[in-house]
């Protein structure tokens, strides 16, 4: 990876975006966003901080469609232009057996995109999905031209679905995943909820939590779990992945496009709406 790659792979995350609005927050320099600002050689003057962010994200859906450009489209085009925040909940990163699932969207079913862009091979792909399918039955893989007749090839007879992201910034649905639940895990499903959410299934299942020590209170409860049908547990695991991430409607419905992601996944209060919005309408200073 070189430097340009790193500092914009860097600029859209959330420990990046901490220490830009930090910055900017004590008036220091903001020294992350001036390194992508001279990488991508963008006109910053008489430009606000979100004009400057809008043309470095231009230039890298021109120029270097990152995974970060890949999640964002996501979010916008299916969570945000097909769906709603308000029934559909998306996550990000979350581990299941050796892999992490780029982008995972739940609604009424729950579907993993993986995300395949220029930059990458598909040398972990069949382990990848292999993993997926002990904790979701819906997989996407989600690639750009160059790739996508490879996808196309290596998932013909398979359940895995396959979607291109255009040259426009479209996403096309080259071929539609199949629900495939011949491999889920009860094991695999408990690991992906946290403490409040197996104990949720648990109470709604049995209206009671088990009785033990400390140490073997998490042994316990997926005793209880294992023992649930795995087509009920399943559709507890869901809603109960469905209740992550909630956002401030209002407030998020101000963030603009390019950010969209970043703050979705950042469990943003409304103070920090406030700091992000008057830190893009504030003019743009460098960062020497």
């Amino acid at each position: 990876m070189d430097g340009k790659s790193s500092v914009l792979n860097r600029l859209f995350t959330q420990n990046s975006f901490k220490e830009i609005l930090e910055s900017y927050q004590y008036e220091n320099k903001i020294k992350m966003l001036y390194a992508a600002v001279k990488r991508c050689l963008v006109d910053t003057e008489s430009k606000s901080n979100g004009e400057v962010i809008s043309e470095i994200y231009r230039y890298i859906g021109d120029n270097y469609r990152n995974e970060y450009f890949y999640k964002n489209t996501l979010l916008n085009k299916l969570l945000l232009g097909v769906h709603k925040p308000t029934t559909t909940t998306a996550l990000t990163e979350i581990p299941i057996g050796n892999s992490k699932a780029d982008f995972v969207m739940i609604n009424g079913k729950a579907v993993v995109y993986e995300i395949k862009t220029a930059l990458d091979s598909f040398e972990r792909l069949g382990t990848q999905l292999k993993d997926y399918y002990r904790a979701f039955d819906n997989v996407v893989v989600l690639t750009d031209e160059k790739n996508c007749k490879l996808a196309m090839k290596l998932l013909r007879d398979t359940p895995v679905g396959v979607y291109l992201l255009t040259k426009r910034d479209q996403i096309h649905k080259e071929k539609l995943p199949v629900s495939y639940t011949g491999s889920l895990n009860s094991l695999d499903i408990f690991k992906v909820l946290n403490k409040n959410e197996y104990e949720s299934v648990i109470m709604q299942v049995y209206g009671e939590l088990p009785k033990t020590t400390d140490a073997k209170y998490y042994r316990e409860c997926f005793k209880l779990f294992d023992e649930i049908d795995l087509n009920e547990s399943y559709n507890l695991f869901k809603k109960e992945l469905k209740k992550r991430n909630k956002i401030i409607i209002e407030e998020y419905a101000d963030v603009p496009y390019e950010l969209k992601s970043l703050v979705y996944f950042s469990n943003y209060g409304r103070c920090n709406y406030n700091e992000l919005t008057a830190f893009l309408k504030a003019d743009y200073i460098g960062g020497e």
